[in-house]
């Protein structure tokens, strides 16, 4: 035992070392999940689209602006009219200067501010569903760094067993227990070991750089591998879809869409009303001034709008349709995640017992072998049967896990537990 703990400890230390002055953080799924939310460089970007449409409220509120207009007409030849030979002589100009106010109806205006208030709810809608998809990302990776970490404990551990075998077989050779062939067959065993374990070492490397970024972290960073998965679901999946109705930022997406096509279509209707345009004119017309007032209005007898208006009203059609699949779509990922989701975890259930009966056999065969009750192929077929047991158990393990993420992201709780 102390000749396990004396190989293991040092490359374990080694791979958990955060470097000098750095403090690393362990990260269950939950926190990793909260750091993402707060500190992704890519839904950090994202954020500014909420911003972005707040904007359009402040323009929708606006009123038009005054429109001053200003005509002059000089008289060209002015020496045809001795009276007036002078250039500067007022009575060889007219001048126009016109002041006009576009005066926006006021249901215009109120919709107008209407669909811009509904474009921030979609928004904040979208931003949410962005966070949603971007949490299903970071939990998949947090799985991948965990699979890679128990892989590598696994492979450490394998190789320690062995190295301590390899240590107490050259003993044993060297009192001539056992044949040169033993030996070189448990030390083939061990450098195989010691190369897949540096493979599984450059794998977690990676992935823990994957999951850092993801997380908008620069620390060094270690998952919490004794997080037990624990979230309460609705005991039923029927409460389990209904409950994904109300929080599944998708289908909040596209309500809100459908609530902005409301809106624009009001928006396009009222637009179809002509603007008056009303104003004051003062003329001064060859030294004689006059003064008057103007008005327009368009005539709507040719475009009332007809066109955005349509349009309007086949995008709320087109948003009706889409929450309609995304709801059917929902359900079925639910069901599909949900029975996932309990057959992984009973079948996690299940295979306790053979990890237990890999364990007792490995045991049983290493102490016949050591004493001489059994051969070196023997004791390395039971090596690898433990070590594809313990592999299996970590596949069992990850799948149970990964349904239960899939079924976090498809019923919209994931968000939940990111707050």
């Amino acid at each position: 035992m102390s000749i396990k703990v004396a190989i293991y400890f040092p490359f374990a230390l080694l791979m958990c070392w955060p470097g000098p002055g750095r403090a690393q953080t362990v990260y269950t799924l939950q926190r990793a999940l909260q750091t993402a939310r707060s500190d992704n460089p890519v839904l950090k970007r994202e954020q500014f689209n909420v911003g972005i449409s707040q904007a359009d409220i402040t323009t929708a509120q606006l009123r038009p602006n005054p429109i001053l207009n200003n005509q002059s007409l000089q008289l060209v030849q002015p020496s045809r009219f001795p009276d007036n030979s002078s250039w500067y002589n007022g009575a060889n100009r007219q001048i126009w200067w016109q002041v006009t106010k576009p005066f926006q109806l006021p249901v215009q205006r109120e919709n107008k501010i209407n669909f811009a208030e509904q474009n921030v709810k979609l928004t904040q809608k979208q931003y949410a569903e962005t966070e949603r998809q971007l949490f299903q990302v970071v939990a998949q990776k947090w799985l991948d760094v965990w699979t890679a970490h128990k892989q590598l404990d696994l492979l450490g551990t394998a190789k320690s067993n062995i190295d301590s075998l390899a240590t107490i077989n050259r003993l044993r050779l060297k009192n001539q227990v056992i044949t040169t062939t033993d030996l070189a067959r448990t030390e083939l065993l061990a450098n195989q070991y010691a190369i897949q374990l540096k493979s599984a070492a450059q794998v977690y490397r990676n992935e823990i750089a994957n999951l850092k970024f993801l997380m908008g972290t620069k620390d060094s960073v270690r998952i919490d591998t004794t997080d037990q998965f624990r979230f309460e679901f609705p005991a039923e999946m029927e409460a389990l879809i209904q409950q994904a109705f109300q929080n599944r930022t998708d289908i909040q997406a596209i309500k809100s869409t459908m609530d902005v096509a409301d809106a624009n279509i009001r928006l396009q209707k009222s637009s179809a009303l002509p603007t008056p345009e009303l104003g004051l004119i003062y003329n001064p017309q060859n030294k004689a001034h006059y003064m008057g007032i103007y008005g327009t209005i368009e005539i709507p007898l040719f475009s009332r709008n007809q066109g955005e208006i349509r349009k309007s009203t086949i995008m709320k059609q087109q948003a009706e349709q889409a929450l309609n699949a995304t709801e059917l779509q929902a359900q079925t990922e639910i069901q599909t995640a949900y029975r996932t989701f309990q057959l992984q975890k009973q079948n996690v259930q299940n295979f306790n017992q053979l990890l237990t009966q890999s364990q007792i056999i490995l045991n049983s065969v290493k102490y016949s072998y050591l004493r001489g009750g059994t051969t070196i192929v023997d004791f390395l077929e039971a090596q690898r049967s433990w070590l594809d047991t313990q592999q299996q158990y970590y596949d069992l393990l990850q799948q149970y896990r990964q349904s239960y993420i899939d079924l976090l992201y498809t019923s919209g709780l994931i968000t939940q537990l990111a707050q």
